[in-house]
């Protein structure tokens, strides 16, 4: 049975102004969508942050349910875990489908770009809202882990230990999977220019399919399904859509995601995820890592693909270089990027010594006050 939210709220604001975005637009009124897991302690200093990825919502254990089990690595009867749903996305927060109070109408195009810096400020209110002025920790896996990175350098004062799982500035050839996605999607002739009344479902199950194997590895893959004929039976070598059994896997993926997510958003979100970067709104990368207060875990997983271990380890180096209290551990997984969600067991043994050690630190200094 799956874990549910202790409690869950709307939290609005720029009501009577705007709330401004990095790159130049505005959004007027936000609301977001929240979860709490657990309670706030009367100090209100046992608050973890926990940031969803590009489909993920506010409710985390509706995606990362392995977290909360008994030995864990989070621990109700401790900490109190919230989440928010990211702004752009489709499940409770302001997005493209939300309405424009404008004109009336869904946002749908004329949704402004946002950036990963813009989702934190969003976050940041929020905790000012819940009366938490400190986090114990911002964990989060992939665009999770780009937001817990940008939690550290654009707060550090608020956060005392980062815990970022497969997450860095894209490459090239993540930034081309990306633009491949969007492309499937806004040349579906069901997308309509982004004012759709119905999901294109074609293009978003196409983005879906590019996504799954970005998340995959080739390993999976071919322990999976080899080059099996699809399992409903079909021959391949008999007709041109008949299918190998992978090809009916991408499929299916495509066709369960239409059904749960909204094709603006995820341009918006995978356009947020292209334009993160540490160094931007700072003089360097250097600057922006100085600022770092926090201890930051990294971990890279070995068979990503979308966000090399090898890319994960270097912004380690880059960090130590720069004066970080940083560490660097590896998963050791075959399901890819997913890794994090598909191989709990190990990620927690990798994460909660670096969480527990945060809680012992923080015992040990109000025994002292």
């Amino acid at each position: 049975m799956i874990l549910q939210p202790t409690s869950e709220g709307d939290f609005s604001f720029a009501c009577d102004a705007p709330f401004k975005l990095d790159l130049g637009g505005a959004l007027q009124p936000v609301t977001l969508r929240y979860a709490l897991y657990g309670k706030l302690n009367a100090r209100r200093d046992n608050a973890v942050l926990v940031c969803h990825a590009l489909s993920g919502s506010a409710r985390i254990a509706d995606w990362w349910a392995d977290m909360f089990a008994t030995n864990g690595a989070f621990d109700v009867e401790r900490n109190c875990y919230v989440c928010a749903n990211i702004l752009g996305s489709c499940y409770g927060s302001t997005s493209p489908s939300s309405i424009d109070p404008g004109t009336g109408r869904p946002y749908g195009p004329d949704f402004p770009l946002i950036t990963i810096g813009d989702m934190i400020r969003s976050q940041a209110l929020l905790l000012d809202h819940l009366g938490i002025d400190r986090l114990h920790a911002v964990v989060g896996g992939s665009i999770g882990g780009m937001q817990a990175l940008q939690w550290a350098v654009d707060y550090p004062g608020r956060v005392e230990t980062v815990v970022a799982i497969g997450a860095t500035t894209l490459s090239a050839m993540g930034l081309a999977l990306n633009h491949l996605q969007r492309q499937a999607i806004i040349n579906d002739p069901a997308f309509r220019g982004g004012r759709y009344t119905e999901q294109p479902a074609r293009g978003l199950a196409l983005a879906r399919a590019f996504a799954m194997l970005s998340y995959k590895s080739a390993e999976l893959f071919t322990e999976r399904y080899g080059r099996r004929p699809d399992r409903s039976g079909e021959d391949p070598y008999s007709s041109m859509l008949e299918r190998f059994d992978v090809a009916g896997y991408l499929d299916h993926q495509g066709e369960k995601f239409v059904q749960r997510f909204d094709a603006n958003s995820y341009l918006v979100i995978s356009k947020a995820m292209d334009t993160f970067d540490l160094a931007r709104r700072y003089a360097s990368e250097d600057a922006a890592l100085r600022r770092i207060r926090a201890h930051v875990l990294l971990i890279g997983i070995t068979s990503d693909w979308l966000f090399p271990a090898a890319d994960v380890r270097t912004l380690s180096d880059r960090m130590h270089a720069s004066g970080v209290d940083c560490e660097y551990k590896e998963l050791q997984s075959a399901h890819g990027h997913d890794g994090f969600l598909a191989d709990p067991d190990q990620l927690v043994a990798l994460m909660k010594p670096t969480l527990d050690a945060g809680h012992k630190a923080r015992a040990r200094v109000l025994k002292l006050v």
